[in-house]
């Protein structure tokens, strides 16, 4: 490589190929890469960025690694038009250096497509560990109306090739984007676990007016939706028939109560040999079960 230039306010260097520092084909861009020692005032977010920055415990130990040993592996970013350079990978190396003190960043800066710069983004923080419903939801959905834009033939199923990057299949993915439909507030009650995943599926289905009806009684009488809930809440969403009246009786409704029955060894033991198996002891339990119930004329469930 050659010396460094200044080009404005950032040290440029020139590289061959995106590949000499990643050592793959991600996404190919159109134009030269350089890497780019950029102030971080210049680093801008990425529009609609999905996944979160938050100052937890990981921050502070990718904190501490860029003050120890500085930023390892640059990000990655393309000019933009208002100046400066939109991150594309390395949101978090941005924040961490920040908290670290430093003025700049290394990136990568090529010409991405709006469509390459999105499938890359989603790329590059998928496989994270903690990753909420809402940002895969999110990003998932940003992924798949960006790889339509591209119009790419493969003979494959566009959802399959979307959720390739983080192992999961076609099915799963158009869960996640029909997820992303649901409101804000919504989607924010399935990060918490105040709603269920498969519940929130059944939900997006609403119209917005809907969702609203859903949210209010939700926080109103604090319910957890079941699945048998929201299954009949979507089917009236359907048909039309849903109202916030019918929303509140669908989701108040009492939940049939489980009845647990124990019956405890020294209780029952006196009636039975001590030879005989637990599984013999029911056998004989339910067929006295059943002749009462006869004599009584009432039916076995």
């Amino acid at each position: 490589m050659g010396s460094n230039a200044k080009s404005g306010s950032a040290a440029k260097i020139t590289l061959e190929k995106f590949d000499d520092l990643f050592g793959g084909s991600a996404a190919q861009g159109s134009g030269a890469e350089q890497i780019v020692n950029a102030p971080l005032a210049e680093l801008y977010t990425f529009k609609d960025h999905p996944f979160r920055v938050e100052d937890d415990e990981k921050m502070e130990e990718t904190t501490e690694s860029i003050r120890q040993y500085g930023v390892l592996v640059p990000g990655i970013a393309r000019p933009r038009a208002g100046g400066g350079y939109e991150i594309i990978a390395g949101h978090r190396r941005r924040r961490g250096s920040e908290l670290a003190g430093k003025t700049e960043m290394p990136v990568v800066v090529r010409n991405y497509t709006d469509d390459e710069a999105t499938i890359i983004m989603v790329d590059s923080n998928i496989q994270r560990e903690d990753i909420l419903p809402s940002e895969k939801a999110r990003a998932y959905k940003m992924k798949y109306e960006a790889m339509k834009h591209q119009g790419k033939k493969s003979g494959r199923n566009t959802l399959d090739e979307v959720g390739e990057a983080a192992g999961e299949n076609a099915k799963k993915v158009q869960r996640y984007i029909w997820l992303s439909r649901l409101s804000d507030e919504l989607l924010a009650m399935v990060d918490g676990k105040k709603l269920g995943f498969s519940q929130g599926v059944d939900i997006s289905f609403l119209a917005e007016e809907a969702q609203q009806w859903v949210q209010a009684v939700i926080e109103e009488k604090g319910c957890n939706v079941s699945m048998a809930q929201s299954a009949k809440i979507k089917e009236y969403g359907k048909t039309g028939e849903l109202t916030l009246a019918m929303v509140r009786l669908i989701l108040t409704e009492e939940k049939p109560k489980e009845r647990k029955v124990t019956l405890k060894a020294d209780k029952i033991s006196e009636y039975f040999a001590e030879d005989c198996s637990s599984e013999e002891i029911e056998g004989i339990i339910i067929q006295l079960l059943d002749e009462w119930s006869a004599r009584n004329g009432m039916k076995r469930q």
